[in-house]
């Protein structure tokens, strides 16, 4: 059996990322696993629970009609995955008021592996961010006219969390499925950041069995009917979002790969 990841840590910027390859126990504990079988259970072994995979995506924003994170979330969750207990549940594109429905959800699903979904309009394909940093800095207003500027998540929080995801494993899985994927070095400032950092502060403070992090899609093509802006069908987010489930959910360790960007 692989070894557990280490639990999230608040890190500076400067510093060297851990290498995390999710949850891998077994129903019944560590017993009874294959050392070389990346977490299958050994012969004659129990079979292993379905992993609690819970996923959220936002009400629309910003004028929009649609959010396709709450599409292709309910499209991912609608069908069974091997390996997998789904839940699901929409957030409110609101300061504070997202935070709090997600840990509801948390608290309702007490989940295994935790995948926040946003959208990110004028982003090509699919991405896995790797990073949730402690500020809130609104371009826009939110759902509730709120526009923070320059304001911490948490308080007193660390500057940052790196996502408890093997983040370049699930984008290999995403793309091997068919979705474009990369990993993303930024979640933005706005609500996305907001729910991205207060879940990785949430598993850091008060559940540290819980892996999870967060990723971005595209525009959905109804949105952008003029082509002014890159878009991806829901249901390729949606292949995506369930490959990345599926790799956080098996334990796959991570991957050392170019993953980088030069700005």
């Amino acid at each position: 059996m692989s070894a557990l990841p280490p639990e999230p840590q608040p890190v500076p910027v400067t510093s060297t990322p851990p290498r995390t390859g999710g949850d891998t126990a077994t129903a019944g504990g560590g017993a009874g696993t294959d050392p070389g079988g990346a977490g299958r259970p050994a012969a004659g072994a129990g079979r292993a629970r379905p992993r609690r995979v819970l996923l959220t995506g936002f009400e629309p924003f910003g004028g929009e009609a649609v959010n396709p994170s709450w599409s292709a979330v309910r499209q991912a969750a609608a069908q069974p995955l091997p390996g997998v207990e789904w839940s699901t549940a929409e957030l409110p594109c609101v300061f504070g008021a997202a935070l709090d429905a997600l840990r509801e959800a948390v608290a309702a699903a007490e989940p295994d592996i935790v995948l926040c979904v946003g959208q990110a309009g004028g982003r090509p394909d699919v991405t896995v961010e790797r990073v949730a940093i402690n500020v809130d800095d609104a371009r826009i207003p939110d759902n509730a006219g709120a526009q923070p500027i320059d304001e911490p998540v948490v308080p007193g929080g660390p500057a940052a969390y790196f996502a408890a995801l093997p983040i370049k494993a699930c984008v290999a899985a995403a793309r091997a499925a068919g979705a474009p994927a990369s990993v993303s070095q930024t979640a933005g400032t706005f609500v996305c950041n907001h729910v991205f950092y207060g879940l990785m502060h949430l598993i850091a403070t008060e559940r540290p069995a819980l892996r999870g992090g967060f990723v971005h899609v595209p525009y959905a093509p109804e949105q952008v009917p003029d082509g002014g802006a890159p878009a991806l069908a829901v249901a390729d987010s949606a292949v995506a979002l369930r490959a990345i489930a599926a790799t956080a959910a098996a334990g796959t360790p991570e991957l050392r790969a170019v993953g980088g960007a030069t700005h």
